[in-house]
């Protein structure tokens, strides 16, 4: 098989599982985990598998994550748009809604 067929298998099955739902967990893993991930992809790199040019998987779950957050915030038709709180203008952030606060539950 050819090196280009290779390298596109890699990006589409290998970065594509291990990323999968980036946007969902990114946030939550630790940074031994990210740490994982990114040396699972530089051994790519060593092999050929991957370009040491292409985006980092950091670089990937971030886009990801922006992606989303950017086709919510501008279709009103879209599953979450009615879960975004109003708008904030207090500091400045990647986007300008308010963020959810945590509910405390009561039990009896």
């Amino acid at each position: 098989m050819c090196v280009d067929a290779l390298k596109d298998i890699y990006r589409a099955v290998v970065l594509a599982k291990l990323l999968y739902a980036s946007p969902a967990w990114w946030g939550f893993a630790t940074t031994t985990d990210k740490q994982r991930i990114e040396a699972f992809v530089r051994r790519g790199v060593r092999l050929g598998l991957y370009g040491s040019s292409e985006p980092t998987p950091t670089q990937l779950a971030e886009d990801a994550d922006e992606r989303l957050v950017e086709s919510t915030k501008y279709s009103e038709h879209h599953v979450l748009q009615k879960l975004l709180p109003e708008h904030n203008s207090l500091r400045p952030r990647r986007h300008n809604f308010i963020l959810a606060t945590k509910l405390t539950i009561v039990t009896l």
